[in-house]
């Protein structure tokens, strides 16, 4: 019988799981054991797991599960250096040259253990087929408009929350754009007939922001892309990657411009191909902007777990996405898991 072990996360404000109690359901009648770690942060009770046939287990216990239990998680493993011997399921961020990368492939290859990034599942057209990308635009597009407020009362956004739905974030919104009177600032989204790209234009959209939409039709020129500057915020929802135009250039600070608030969703800040070139490092939830320039203003947020916002919304959509797959981890040398095995071998060897 293939055991899934669900374990809790370690990452601070990270509510998110991958997997539903309804999910589980469909795991444990398709002959699969489901392990669930209780969790002090996570936004589905383990009751709900309870009810459905889940075993539980303490909080970070899933060191000494049994060595054939597949551990599935979402964010990154508490990073004490541990060798790790169980085949884990997450989002390594290991493969695109990240120091801390590097050291979780070491602790891979120490305990023997395999790692199938959530990342590197993809079809047979290299298509991932599960992703947080729409919530990460939702909420990134919401966390940009947040700063943008602050900057109309001459402050920096203040820390940033998770909600219990989309309908709170939209209402708090809402109500802090009424405070403000009719103004409302114009965005401009580039990558936005992507996931992530849908997810920052829904929020405009429902926040009555006047926005922009390019992808690659209107950056195939490779730049320079004035209009970035004459728009009051900036959405950034495409990676970076080798051949990614600069779409705001370091000269962007100096210039002559409306652009006051940069939402770098897909933050990518220490890649050497990074499309925005005015900071260097993410943001935090305690502090979600960088001021980058002082007169005229210009701030930058870059949450690396936007997503998490939502962890209600998020989880669903994810877990929904990614169970079809999970109903085929007991052939776990197929498919899916065997592409994003090769990525592991590759890495490692």
């Amino acid at each position: 019988m293939t055991h899934i072990w669900v374990r809790s996360e370690s990452r601070p404000h990270e509510e998110r799981v991958g997997l539903t109690p309804q999910g589980a359901a469909q795991l444990i009648a398709a002959g699969y054991q489901v392990t669930v770690e209780q969790s002090t942060q996570r936004s589905l009770p383990i009751a709900d797991y309870i009810a459905v046939g889940c075993a539980t287990a303490p909080e970070f216990s899933w060191v000494n599960a049994p060595d054939d239990a597949i551990i599935f998680g979402l964010k990154e493993l508490p990073e004490d250096g541990t060798p790790l011997r169980h085949k884990h399921i997450m989002f390594g961020h290991a493969y695109k040259g990240q120091p801390s990368g590097q050291i979780l492939l070491d602790r891979f290859k120490a305990g023997g253990g395999t790692l199938y990034d959530l990342e590197y599942l993809t079809d047979e057209d290299g298509r991932r087929v599960a992703a947080f990308g729409y919530w990460a635009g939702y909420a990134g597009a919401a966390v940009a408009l947040m700063s943008w407020l602050a900057q109309q009362n001459g402050k920096m956004a203040a820390p940033v929350k998770a909600y219990p739905s989309a309908n709170h974030l939209l209402m708090e919104l809402q109500e802090a754009l009424m405070a403000l009177g009719t103004e409302r600032p114009t965005a401009l989204i580039i990558g936005a007939l992507g996931r992530v790209g849908t997810g920052a234009a829904d929020l405009c959209q429902a926040m009555g922001v006047a926005t922009t939409k390019w992808d690659m039709a209107e950056t195939a020129s490779g730049g320079p892309f004035p209009q970035v500057l004459a728009h009051d915020i900036f959405l950034n929802c495409i990676l970076a990657r080798p051949g990614t135009p600069v779409f705001v250039p370091a000269s962007a600070k100096t210039a002559q411009r409306t652009l006051s608030v940069i939402g770098d969703i897909a933050c990518d800040p220490d890649s050497d191909f990074s499309p925005i070139k005015v900071y260097d490092r993410t943001t935090t939830w305690d502090a979600p902007a960088l001021r980058v320039h002082d007169a005229p203003v210009l701030d930058v947020t870059a949450i690396d777990n936007l997503p998490s916002m939502l962890p209600a919304e998020s989880s669903t959509d994810f877990a929904e996405q990614l169970l079809p797959h999970l109903l085929t981890v007991s052939r776990i040398d197929e498919g899916v898991w065997a592409r994003a095995k090769d990525w592991f071998v590759r890495a490692t060897t």
